[in-house]
């Protein structure tokens, strides 16, 4: 914020008029005000479509804003829409823009340079014609991989989880290419436009679908289909807003969260029913299954619980989009956070304290690498925390209901959502924790870059 913006300044009157003095920043022509109020708006939507938590969206309009001549600035962040006032003092109106954010979807190249972008801006090195025309070109560039690349990295990803859950390579193998199938079959379901909640329901069908055919084909053991089931469940969870949820929730933005609460339990409810719909048509057909033993975690098994894990989100970020700095530091983030919880289980913790602590350090580690190497916070946060969603705790749920018509089912569900909370608030924990960190850490750069 200039200080040469804050002058009083005094407005000729008549002699015989007596009022007070307009008092107020001294502000650029109207054209400008617009334009930076529009570039302010764009970058938000890009953030708020991308996953972001509401008061980060808030913090960077006002930066940007700030950065442009426009130091009193109210923003206002709800799920589907963003809005900035701009007081112009006590003689012209105040100029307010809106803008509705239509789309969601993760394209972690697209945010990178949307953060690049934001950190010249802020520095004063990019004029906000300049920041407009490159924000229009980061907008409308196209997905820097080929949709089979994404595809692949997705079927990746779900036999990397059924190899951190237990399974064996035929499990991983058909895993992955039943993954292959629901997700190009969400892609066509995209082009018509079918709302998602009917995509989850649809993808959870048909994830359960083939599992119970490879079930039934003998390529797995009944004993195994909860593993491959699972894996899809955590395809199909993975870049939910949960953790920006809990964020907005904790930071006061209870409308935001609770929209974005509702859209995550909206998803998680039709992703639910597909395979409970699915696995009530294996029933009737007569296509037996069984729950896959829980085996305690020990310390010899927490290599492999690493090296699987680190590989579920390196893929993930592939999947979203992300460059090969992004996989990096989503493998290591990752490899970190499972770690903890793989050796938190062997000492004999509970799987919320594991959950939690493990986020926590995630969401700390997190945060420091991400300002090290220039990689945006959200995608160190969800790709780290992707291969410790509930998948089989939702299964077992599931099947406890609808094979076995046990109410205690419900319990395990509930506990699958205790997880899913306990990762989120952990996560905001550690990022929370790792800010005054980082602040040292600059101040540190400073005075080593600044000359005797």
């Amino acid at each position: 914020m200039r200080a040469s913006l804050w002058r009083r300044r005094r407005l000729a009157v008549p002699a015989t008029t007596a009022g007070p003095a307009e008092v107020g920043p001294e502000l650029p022509s109207d054209a400008t005000v617009n334009l930076v109020l529009d570039l302010a708006l764009r970058i938000g939507e890009v953030q708020l479509a991308s996953g972001a938590a509401a008061a980060d969206v808030a913090s960077t309009l006002v930066r940007v804003t700030s950065a442009y001549g426009l130091p009193r600035c109210e923003v206002d962040v709800t799920f589907i829409s963003i809005s900035v006032c701009c007081h112009r003092g006590t003689a012209a109106s105040p100029v307010t823009s809106m803008r509705v954010v239509r789309s969601r979807g993760l394209d972690y190249t697209r945010l990178a340079a949307l953060e690049a972008l934001l950190r010249r801006v802020i520095a004063g090195r990019a004029s906000a014609e300049d920041a407009s025309a490159e924000l229009d070109a980061i907008s409308t560039a196209k997905h820097p991989y080929p949709r089979w690349l994404a595809t692949t990295a997705w079927a990746a990803m779900a036999a990397s989880v059924a190899l951190l859950l237990g399974g064996g390579p035929m499990m991983a193998l058909v895993a992955a290419v039943v993954t292959a199938v629901v997700d190009r079959v969400g892609r066509i379901l995209n082009r018509y436009n079918l709302p998602f909640f009917f995509q989850q329901v649809a993808g959870g069908a048909l994830g359960a679908a083939g599992a119970l055919v490879a079930t039934a084909t003998g390529l797995v053991p009944p004993n195994q289909l909860s593993l491959v089931v699972a894996a899809g469940i955590v395809v199909l969870l993975s870049g939910l807003s949960v953790v920006s949820s809990v964020q907005d929730a904790i930071n006061g933005y209870n409308v935001t969260a609770s929209g974005r609460t509702m859209e995550t339990l909206l998803m998680s409810v039709g992703l639910i029913t597909g395979v409970a719909f699915a696995l009530r048509i294996g029933v009737r057909f007569g296509i037996g299954s069984t729950l896959a033993p829980v085996s305690p975690l020990s310390f010899g098994t927490v290599p492999i619980q690493i090296v699987t894990g680190a590989a579920a989100a390196v893929f993930f970020a592939l999947a979203s989009y992300g460059q090969p700095r992004a996989l990096l530091v989503a493998g290591v983030s990752s490899a970190m956070g499972v770690g903890a919880y793989s050796t938190l289980q062997a000492a004999g913790a509970d799987v919320l304290t594991g959950s939690a602590l493990a986020a926590v350090l995630i969401g700390f580690c997190g945060q420091l690498l991400s300002r090290r190497l220039r990689v945006p916070p959200l995608v160190v946060g969800i790709s780290g925390l992707t291969p410790l969603l509930p998948g089989l705790t939702t299964y077992r749920g599931l099947y406890q209901l609808t094979v076995q018509g046990d109410v205690a089912g419900l319990s395990t569900l509930v506990l699958a959502m205790g997880i899913g909370l306990a990762l989120a608030a952990g996560m905001v924990l550690g990022e929370f924790l790792a800010h005054p960190v980082r602040t040292r850490l600059s101040r540190l750069e400073r005075r080593l870059r600044t000359p005797n």
